[in-house]
């Protein structure tokens, strides 16, 4: 079926190998042509996806896109290979995901509690700093048609900082998905940061204020809600980190819900929030994996992860891709019922 263009923006969560989930997603809907991205914000693992798709794009289109964020993913499989992060055996007899058993992750874990990344990792030591550069070509990001927005926290203030396609580099990947137990802050021109879901997980406001598309699709990868109550104490941990990283996007949503009631549809600005229209990609499978399996970067997991985001937007497309460019899928007033 032909279909006229439709401008929509991406907002991608971050969350380690989860990551691959957003893959998954963007490859299925990269696949469709009316399908055309304004915009990008992104967090943590969903900067890294926001980067290499939109360099991929500048180089050869949708296609050129797909290609580039498989090439990634299969690279960090490649170095996670390397990694003294890895499933025990009892893990894989039971077809567990997770790393809850990995002797090196329960050492790493308790050590984090004891001793910095400063003691631990003195020289700040990345495997992914060398997957992106061989990943992005940041001259031609910066001077993608596609805009990214990608959020770092400031260590000292607590505040969020938004980087713009000619200000990203590795550095400003690398401190979008600083977690601070497990890695020195990042500096960026002196100042030092922390991974940017603190702060915005991702930041929407950007997309609405500075791109021309009124749609606007979260990929969201940490649950939002879990019908059990948390009882162990890696469980109440996972939990703790889940509202922290989530706790942004919802202040941020609830805002934009008030803002489209109240602002003047007229012109400006007022016209931009009361036109936006929002919707939502996510699986409640993700939320049956322990928090560490987002550690967990081995191929098969990846492709597992990056199947289910391909079959999450295709049942997204099959619901709602008509209402893309006429309503939103998404209810945000709802929020402002929430206390």
């Amino acid at each position: 079926m032909n279909r006229s263009p439709v401008l929509v923006d991406l907002a991608l969560q971050g969350g380690g190998s989860h990551g691959a989930f957003t893959w998954g997603v963007l490859d299925r809907l990269l696949e469709e042509p009316w399908f055309q991205i304004a915009g990008i914000s992104g967090t943590s693992a969903g900067a890294m996806n926001a980067a290499v798709l939109a360099d991929g794009w500048a180089a050869a289109g949708a296609a050129g896109a797909r290609e580039a964020l498989e090439k990634y993913w299969r690279s960090v499989s490649r170095a996670a290979a390397f990694s003294p992060l890895q499933r025990s055996p009892f893990d894989r007899l039971m077809g567990r995901w997770s790393l809850d058993s990995s002797p090196a992750y329960f050492f790493t874990d308790l050590m984090s509690r004891v001793l910095s990344p400063y003691d631990l990792n003195p020289l700040g030591f990345n495997p992914l700093r060398r997957v992106l550069a061989e990943s992005i070509d940041f001259e031609r990001l910066a001077r993608a048609p596609i805009k990214l927005f990608v959020t770092a926290t400031r260590v000292r203030t607590g505040r969020g900082r938004i980087f713009r396609n000619a200000e990203i580099t590795a550095d400003v990947l690398l401190a979008s998905a600083c977690l601070p137990t497990m890695f020195r802050a990042v500096e960026i021109d002196g100042e030092p940061y922390w991974d940017g879901g603190y702060a915005g997980n991702p930041t929407i406001t950007p997309l609405v204020r500075e791109t021309d598309a009124q749609d606007t699709v979260i990929v969201q990868i940490n649950p939002t809600e879990r019908p059990e109550e948390p009882r162990s104490a890696a469980d109440i941990l996972n939990r703790l980190n889940e509202i922290s990283f989530n706790s942004p996007l919802a202040k941020e949503l609830r805002m934009i819900a008030l803002l489209r009631q109240v602002a003047d549809p007229g012109t400006g600005e007022g016209a931009r929030w009361s036109q936006m229209k929002t919707h939502r990609i996510k699986s409640d499978l993700l939320a049956t994996f322990g928090s560490s399996s987002k550690l967990n970067a081995e191929w098969a997991f990846v492709a597992k992860l990056q199947e289910e985001g391909r079959r999450a937007a295709g049942e997204f497309l099959d619901a709602h891709g008509a209402d893309i460019g006429q309503r939103s899928t998404a209810d945000l007033d709802i929020l402002l019922t929430e206390c």
